[in-house]
């Protein structure tokens, strides 16, 4: 798989993330879980106002634990393969975390706090590890690993 294709495939999996069915909703906010496979987990917590979460995970012994914090912000997950590993956390208003993985082994572990910041991370192939902490409003990080 070309590398174009690998990240068209990532960006897919996060489009796909977000508007499965099954959604809960409270106070305007939404949590999204598609899973796929066997052995995967899924835990995520929202407190505020308009908060969005998508989680998609497809393959066997993906997890993925998520919160957020706050108002207006969004968090997606999308994940195929073997033992990936994707944890966000949000405090503040109006963040964005994206997350995709593909392959195995992979790690992702984000933090945000403050207001209006984004962090985009796409990993392709195996044994890849991510980090990203904001502190701080309007900053953002793009984390792209093949």
């Amino acid at each position: 798989m070309t590398f174009s294709k690998t990240l068209k495939t990532a960006a897919l999996t996060l489009m796909i993330a977000l508007p499965v069915a099954g959604a809960a909703s409270a106070n305007g906010s939404y949590v999204n879980v598609q899973q796929y496979g066997y052995g995967n987990g899924a835990a995520g917590a929202q407190t505020g106002f308009l908060n969005d979460m998508g989680i998609y995970q497809n393959g066997a012994y993906n997890t993925t634990i998520a919160s957020q914090d706050g108002n207006f912000n969004t968090t997606v997950v999308g994940q195929t393969g073997y033992g990936n590993g994707a944890s966000a956390t949000t405090i503040g208003s109006g963040n964005i975390v994206g997350i995709a993985q593909q392959g195995n082994g992979n790690t992702a572990d984000i933090g945000q706090l403050g207001n209006g910041n984004a962090i985009g991370v796409i990993q392709m192939g195996n044994g890849n590890n991510a980090s990203a902490t904001q502190v701080g409003s309007g900053n953002v990080s793009v984390i792209v690993q093949h």
